[in-house]
């Protein structure tokens, strides 16, 4: 009670690291969470509650109830209660059984252990009995166990001590966080780019610490979570309708017997007083001979099918988990049915939601084209007819060996792109140098010049490595500096502050400080985001460059525009320190952060465009063909341009044109989104 009271009434959360004591008098949840739907306590009522939702054994019940009052009852209660009670202990340790399955799994995860760094050493401590404001240390592939705030890694240039932080109160939002991180007199802004949530897995990191913010059922996965609810099969639904469809015909067969019983005592009645006594009422003798037929012609309602339909489950679910066709040999993976009630939802699904990157792609994309100051690259000129030719494994690919840092895997065609570079074309290496210093890329350099880049997303690796073999390599990054390799020479970037990329924004942007002192900005995202904030001088650029965006759609190419712009250092102090302020501020950050960036990134210069391919996987179309067989619709949803998601749905429904019937959504507003739903 006490622990409901506060979380009401917390509107800002205080956690003082590795000080358990002072944490504890905020009385912030455990680690402990409960994923089964019954205890010891609840489950004999919430079990009877949910299994007299079934309409035979609430018959059943009554039936019973009727039992006991001898003016009505001519059978023994007996003949009722042992196959009720039957019924219900046999479902009942089903349920039992379910839970107890699935309740032991999340027990083999909260009873792994994980090191805390408490008193200056590390002790080994169970999951569940971790606390908020503890310190973690995290080794790679190890699942996150409760929301972390990242302190330091194993990545170079990572550490961070702490004090105190104060940040926002538990709730669902998966996609923002907003905190404070006080060390000494100053302050520090934390946003979801800083936390591990629970549920995450450590990757590419040797090791991490960090601070516990959420534990056990205050977590963001958790609090998406929702509690654990009684769900119907169709099967169950179905034998509901039946049910209430032979009590009805059970219904109307006690009332045909009823009245004829009344008119018999009415004719015939009072000849047979010696032996059977009868009532005076006639009407009142004909409803309790109604309630006697109910009683006697109770086999009517099928209660040992109830029985029998858990008997088929639990066999079936055998079943599932013997299905060779099932198992997966590379994992030594068989199937699991972890209900007894799976077997019954399975082949009802009507409709597939998917999204297109990662699930009908194979999520690696590769630098296709590109267009730089209104001329466009990336396809291969037939220098007799001058016609496009189409690229194929036997053309000869550009020669990178001018660059000692090239990735030989990285293949492309068009000659005059690199002949650009070299020439040193302003316009082509400030293309290249935005690729190379607007990103949140890792780069681990194992052995001497074997770069390894760790990217958040595939398009983001794809621009910094096209970047790389054209001359501009991305060597490395510390929170205050970029270092780049420009045609064989090292600099290092001063890296003032990154506006990040979110699914409003749809753009992102960094701003630096290059050797000789000067301040720029350079931002890439969607171009109908870029455009808008391009200077009006870019106009005539902009449309060549929209030509260009529009013919890489066309061959379902994933597009996006760069652009920068030279900043005055007297105006970046002073909105520098604004946005400090904004930062650090815990009420009304995003709105007074998205002021600052929308003031700040206007009036760019536009660069040109880039364009990634994105394969689609093997087996797309033909599993879409068998999809539709079976009378599944799908619907895909993309963030592509119109023209790319038209140009990838061509390909992969080639095969279907005779299954096709309806035609393909190009684009939604509102009312057709709420129209859908």
């Amino acid at each position: 009670y006490n622990f409901s009271l506060y979380f009401l009434l917390e509107v800002e959360r205080k956690i003082r690291a590795n000080d358990r004591e002072f944490n504890s008098s905020f009385k912030y949840a455990t680690n402990s969470i409960k994923t089964s739907k019954y205890n010891p306590f609840t489950f004999l009522p919430l079990n009877l509650f949910e299994q007299f939702q079934r309409i035979a054994n609430a018959y059943f019940l009554f039936l019973l109830i009727l039992q006991v009052i001898p003016a009505i009852s001519s059978l023994s209660w007996f003949t009722t209660v042992v196959p009720l009670v039957l019924v219900l202990t046999v479902t009942a340790a089903k349920d039992a059984t379910d839970d107890i399955v699935s309740t032991h799994i999340t027990c083999d995860y909260i009873q792994q252990t994980e090191d805390l760094f408490i008193l200056c050493s590390l002790i080994s401590e169970k999951w569940m009995n971790v606390q908020v404001g503890d310190i973690i240390k995290l080794e790679n592939n190890q699942f996150v166990t409760a929301d972390l705030l990242l302190l330091s890694s194993s990545e170079p240039l990572n550490l961070v001590y702490i004090e105190t932080v104060y940040c926002e109160p538990p709730n669902n939002r998966l996609d923002r966080f907003m905190g404070t991180l006080t060390f000494g007199t100053q302050k520090y802004s934390l946003d979801n780019e800083r936390v591990l949530l629970r549920g995450c897995t450590l990757r590419n990191t040797d090791w991490c610490f960090g601070l516990v913010l959420f534990a056990g059922p205050e977590t963001k996965l958790m609090q998406n979570c929702g509690k654990s609810t009684f769900k119907r099969t169709s099967i169950d639904r179905l034998m509901n309708v039946l049910v209430l469809f032979i009590f009805g015909l059970l219904a109307l067969m006690c009332i045909i017997l009823a009245v004829g019983n009344g008119i018999w005592e009415n004719h015939a009645g009072s000849k047979f007083n010696a032996f059977l006594p009868r009532e005076e009422n006639t009407a009142f003798s004909a409803f309790l001979t109604f309630w006697s037929y109910i009683i006697i012609l109770n086999t009517v309602v099928p209660i040992s099918l109830y029985v029998s339909m858990e008997v088929i489950r639990l066999g079936n679910s055998y079943y599932i988990n013997w299905d060779r066709n099932m198992y997966h040999a590379r994992t030594d993976t068989p199937a699991e049915a972890r209900t007894t009630t799976l077997n019954e939802e399975l082949g009802q699904i009507k409709y597939i939601f998917s999204d297109k990157t990662g699930t009908l792609t194979q999520n690696i994309m590769t630098f296709n084209k590109c267009s730089i100051n209104g001329k466009s690259y990336g396809d291969v000129i037939d220098h007799y007819s001058g016609q496009r030719l189409e690229i194929t494994e036997e053309m000869t690919s550009v020669d990178f060996s001018f660059n000692r840092l090239a990735d030989p895997k990285f293949f492309f065609y068009d000659h005059t792109l690199v002949e650009a570079i070299k020439l040193g074309l302003p316009d082509v290496h400030a293309f290249f140098r935005l690729l190379s210093l607007c990103h949140t890329v890792m780069a681990e350099e194992k052995n001497e010049g074997d770069l390894v880049y760790q990217a958040q997303s595939p398009d983001e690796g794809a621009l910094v490595t096209a970047a790389r073999n054209f001359g501009f390599v991305f060597r490395s990054r510390s929170p205050e500096t970029v270092t780049i390799e420009e045609m064989g020479i090292q600099r290092s970037y001063e890296l003032l502050a990154i506006l990040d990329f979110n699914n409003v924004r749809k753009r992102m942007s960094v701003i630096v400080r290059n050797p000789e002192g000067k301040l720029s900005l350079y931002c890439k995202g969607a171009d109908t985001i870029i455009y808008e904030r391009l200077h009006p001088s870019c106009s005539e650029l902009m449309k060549v460059s929209t030509e260009h965006l529009n013919e890489f759609a066309g061959e379902g190419l994933r597009t996006l525009v760069l652009a920068y712009k030279d900043l005055d250092e007297e105006y970046f102090s002073e909105w520098k320190q604004r946005h400090h302020e904004s930062s650090v501020a815990l009420e009304d950050r995003e709105e007074n952060l998205e002021k600052l960036y929308e003031e700040i990134e206007k009036d760019m210069m536009l660069i040109g465009a880039t364009a990634i391919e994105d394969k689609l996987q093997d087996g797309v179309s033909h599993t879409i063909e068998q999809l539709t067989k079976a009378e599944i619709k799908i619907w895909v949803l993309t963030g592509d341009k119109q023209g790319a998601s038209l140009f990838n749905s061509k390909i992969s429904l080639c095969y279907l044109r005779p299954l096709i019937t309806s035609p393909i959504l190009t684009s939604l507003s509102k009312p057709d989104v709420f129209a859908l739903h």
